[in-house]
């Protein structure tokens, strides 16, 4: 029984979502090339349940969704709240700053809209910014080949620190009053 309950953990654990027990016998059934009965799946279910049940370990198997899944006990949130902050808040590369920055001034935009501003291809920053979840798809743009839109995310908010896009500073914020040509320098020449 032991081996048929290590094949079950292994599911639960690979499995993103809540695996069903359904799902398990289908897959065990292919495994084994035999019918696996619902009965010794539910009881090696509820033996992983109580063993991992324990103090000594941070996760247990949670029926959700109509499945299992593994996930971490409550008493370990902080940590692991921590290391997502942490997570979030590494430094993006300047190519990848400057793909977000086209993104969030120009959005929606394509992949090609980017490069024409870079002249570099943004393949590699656009998807590092998908995984990090500052950029989202916001649609397709009704042109040929239906490229792409791209435009930043809440997470994009939360990250920088604003509530709403019209907070992003803009070129003006920018400007040096220093060492500039302009109304001064033309007037002096003109008297």
């Amino acid at each position: 029984m032991d081996f048929l309950k290590n094949h079950i953990e292994a599911l639960i654990f690979c499995s993103a979502t809540p695996i069903s027990e359904n799902e398990i016998q289908n897959c065990l059934n292919e495994m084994f090339n035999t019918e696996v009965s619902m009965e010794n799946i539910s009881n090696s279910i509820s033996e992983l349940e109580d063993h991992y049940q324990k103090d000594e370990s941070s996760f247990q198997v949670y029926k959700i969704g109509g499945g299992y899944q593994f996930l971490t006990k409550p008493a370990y949130q902080a940590s692991i709240g921590i290391l997502l902050k942490q997570q979030s808040k590494k430094r993006l590369s300047n190519s990848s700053l400057e793909t977000l920055s086209i993104i969030a001034y120009k959005q929606p935009v394509t992949k090609g809209d980017i490069e024409q501003v870079r002249g570099v291809n943004c393949d590699y920053s656009v998807q590092k910014l998908l995984d990090k979840e500052l950029v989202e798809i916001k649609g397709k743009q009704d042109a040929v080949g239906r490229p792409i839109l791209y435009g930043t995310s809440e997470k994009f908010m939360d990250y920088f620190g604003i509530n709403d896009l019209g907070e992003l500073p803009t070129i003006k914020d920018f400007a040096s009053t220093d060492n500039q040509i302009g109304e001064q320098a033309s007037e002096e020449t003109d008297s």
